[in-house]
């Protein structure tokens, strides 16, 4: 049974000095001796979700944990370390020895923090995957009682009130700041932008009425869609999603993002980078084992994610293409003056 402890809050942004600042991780000489990592797991796993309660990665993490511990025969203890758009919790697991007992439950932020100045952390450089858990997709929602009823009125009332509609993001990196960025890059508008925690802290600021409008997961979406709570606007997609049937695809109203699409955030568990062999072999395999639960596809089939249950180089190879994709669809829309270039991160078609 998984052991819930008290989540711990963090400052929402951390100054890039701080961030690289902070301790190197481990190394390899941190890591398991063979007999330890043949005995691994011999205590509790802490399992790091780097956003708050009741966003995507939050469910999914938390809905997977189980199952993970029947294959690992060990106990994961769950815990939120929210922040700096996700990158308190990145940062923090890099910052334990590399023994397979701190794992982060992360999402795709860390894939933009380089060229956004947010972290030196990054998943290729200092992190290795477990497991990419699948991919989901980005809705645009307003309160059921909002006055807009479709993405042309929201984007019609941002470019002629130029701030006056309040969007809430996760933050630098998040699913709100790009497609923000995107929509101003593209069609003009303008949002006063207020940063919370994550999806789950998002749709409460959304249901108190602190905010006018946001972006999130479907998967954290879609509850409160069916409850009558929400309105999802469209998806930010090239085609509608059968998950969430009445929510157009932007591009049949605005073609222009096609060039941008397919894109979405994912789910993923990451293991530092020194984490010895033997003891990834054991997590992957029971990642993978996991995952194959019927029960568990059901449910990310509900929430509109497309399972993945990706590892080892097939899940480096996504890990590339998505940060490719990622940056420089930031860059090319004016949000990081940055280019992907610095970090040698071709674009897709170049790779």
């Amino acid at each position: 049974m998984i052991k819930n402890v008290k989540r711990f809050g963090a400052a929402l942004f951390l100054t890039p000095m701080i961030l690289l600042g902070a301790c190197g991780g481990g190394d390899d000489s941190s890591g398991a001796s063979g007999e330890e990592a043949a005995d691994y797991p011999e205590r509790d796993i802490k399992g790091v979700i780097q956003w708050g309660e009741g966003g995507a990665t939050d469910n999914i993490s938390r809905t997977l944990a189980p199952l993970a511990e029947e294959e690992l025969g060990g106990t994961l203890v769950m815990e939120n370390r929210e922040g700096a758009s996700g990158a308190t919790g990145a940062q923090y697991v890099y910052d334990q020895p590399a023994d397979g007992y701190t794992l982060l439950f992360g999402a795709e932020n860390p894939n933009l923090y380089q060229v956004l100045g947010i972290s030196e952390r990054d998943y290729l450089t200092d992190f290795k995957p477990v497991t990419i858990i699948g991919q989901s997709y980005a809705g645009i929602v307003v309160r059921e009682d909002s006055e807009f009823d479709s993405l042309e009125d929201l984007i019609d009332h941002s470019k002629e009130n130029p701030g006056d509609i309040t969007m809430g993001t996760s933050g630098e990196g998040g699913l709100p700041h790009v497609a923000s960025a995107m929509l101003q890059a593209e069609l003009g508008t303008e949002f006063n932008q207020v940063p919370y925690d994550g999806d789950g802290p998002l749709a409460t600021a959304l249901l108190g009425n602190e905010i006018d409008a946001t972006v999130l997961a479907v998967s954290a979406a879609q509850e409160y869609v069916e409850s009558g709570d929400f309105k999802m606007l469209a998806v930010i997609n090239d085609e509608p999603l059968d998950s969430a049937p009445d929510a157009p695809a932007i591009t049949e109203e605005y073609p222009e993002f096609e060039k941008y699409l397919p894109w979405g955030p994912f789910q993923g568990v990451f293991a530092h980078k020194d984490t010895p062999n033997e003891i990834m072999d054991k997590l992957t395999e029971s990642f993978e084992a996991a995952q194959e639960d019927e029960e568990f596809q059901e449910t990310l089939e509900n929430l509109g994610v497309n399972p993945l249950n990706i590892n080892g180089e097939e899940a480096v190879e996504y890990l590339e293409q998505n940060q490719s994709t990622s940056t420089w669809m930031l860059y090319d829309a004016g949000a990081t003056e940055t280019s992907p270039e610095e970090f040698d991160i071709p674009r897709v078609d170049e790779e």
